[in-house]
């Protein structure tokens, strides 16, 4: 009885069942959420202990994950994205190049590795489709899928996570020929393709949720988000997203992946576009609008949920924001605080970790829908660049990178 619990309660959050055997962005369902519990509820003013450091990684926007006590990463190394793996005694195990990075503007690395069996799946900052063994560090598959299928990336890049299922791995194209992809994990060979709505790709990654029988791909392109019958490659339907980008500034910049929850979908990007809550109709194959929220405009750094609301911080302009939360059902903002600067945001074990972008400050934060309940901060130091990596939690270690340098941290007594 116990173990069917936790299964019912797995699939109540998530929308489908989450294989424990999967890492990938932002934990569960990719929802910012990560499920280690017992973990300090006030930190040191120096910060948790810090038990291992690495350098030279590569440059990277991308997550570190850890999987089977191993650390996966990606960067930028000359003009190639590398998955790089070490022990948790720092010794570098094997790297690989799986694709050329993106060559203009912010080049660094955005992807961050999804394992499952020991098979690590990726895409490059060029749209180059990959698959590497975890243990040996062999490039098993490489597909380059931009150039094959006519993908048109948006101006910065690709900037994808891909997402799987038992059988396919995902990847939107954007273009005129096919929005999204579906590859064999076994060997990259095109399982199907859509039809293409127009536009480029966007910079979010996709995430699987069930409804009605359907396993459904909300993927984003930077004119609509889509949901996708991932067995056949049918858009069940599409949403507009662009109508609401009525500035010239981020036009097209759909940037975090959705969350979904108890048939509704949340929808955020920056740029002054207002933040959607999409209700998922009972046969899967249509969504209506809820609510929307103008103020809760995130820019890269995600939201969560945590009990009936969202956290996160929203856009002011490229170098500033707010921390927010809003009200899931209703959508009403119940308050709007300056803390040094936007970030990303994740959660685990009831708790709020916020990451600010512009100077590295990271706080233990309670989730309060009434002000920002800080507890803790420090100040993370080594690195360069932007913090915009997202942070990460696996088994009691908060794992933070910065530019070419990552830090993990206990968040056990």
């Amino acid at each position: 009885m116990r173990i069917l619990a936790i299964l019912a309660i797995t699939f109540i959050f998530s929308g489908s069942l989450f294989s424990q055997d999967v890492v990938e962005w932002r934990g569960t369902n990719r929802s910012g959420n990560y499920p280690d519990q017992n973990l300090l509820k006030s930190w040191p003013v120096n910060g948790p202990q810090l038990i291992l450091e690495l350098s030279k990684i590569g440059n990277g926007y991308s997550s570190a994950v850890l999987y089977k006590n191993t650390i996966y990463v990606c960067g930028k190394k000359d003009t190639m994205d590398v998955v790089s793996s070490y022990d948790l005694s720092e010794r570098k195990n094997w790297e690989t190049a799986y694709g050329r990075a993106w060559n203009r503007t912010f080049p660094d690395t955005r992807c961050t590795p999804t394992i499952e069996n020991n098979r690590i799946y990726l895409v490059s900052g060029m749209g180059e489709m990959s698959c590497v063994d975890a243990v040996s560090g062999k490039l098993l598959w490489t597909v380059d899928a931009l150039t094959i299928y006519k993908g048109e990336p948006n101006k910065w890049g690709v900037a994808e996570s891909p997402a799987i299922s038992d059988k396919a791995v995902f990847y939107v194209t954007g273009g005129e020929e096919t929005s999204v992809i579906a590859l064999s994990k076994t060997d990259g060979k095109l399982i199907w393709k859509t039809k293409s709505l127009g536009g480029t790709s966007a910079y979010a990654s996709s995430i699987i949720i069930e409804k009605a029988g359907l396993r459904i791909l909300l993927a984003q392109t930077a004119n609509d988000l889509m949901g996708i019958d991932i067995e056949n490659g049918n858009i069940l339907w599409s949403f507009n997203l662009i109508q609401y980008h009525t500035g010239e500034s981020g036009k097209g910049g759909n940037t975090n992946t959705p969350l979904y929850y108890n048939n509704e979908i949340f929808i955020t990007s920056g740029y002054d576009h207002p933040a959607i809550m999409l209700s998922l109709l009972a046969d899967g194959h249509s969504v209506s609008i809820k609510w929307t929220n103008p103020d809760f405009d995130n820019h890269l750094g995600g939201v969560v949920k945590v009990g009936d609301f969202i956290y996160g911080s929203n856009w002011l302009n490229n170098t500033s924001g707010n921390w927010m939360c809003v009200n899931w059902e209703t959508g009403k903002t119940r308050y709007e605080t300056k803390w040094f600067c936007k970030g990303p945001i994740i959660s685990a074990d009831g708790m709020l970790y916020c990451y600010e972008e512009k100077s590295g400050n990271l706080a233990l934060v309670k989730p309060n829908p009434e002000k920002f309940d800080l507890v803790s901060s420090f100040k993370i130091s080594k690195g360069e660049g932007p913090h915009w990596a997202h942070p990460t939690i696996y088994d009691g270690k908060l794992l933070v990178r910065h530019g070419e340098s990552l830090m993990v941290y206990n968040l056990k007594n």
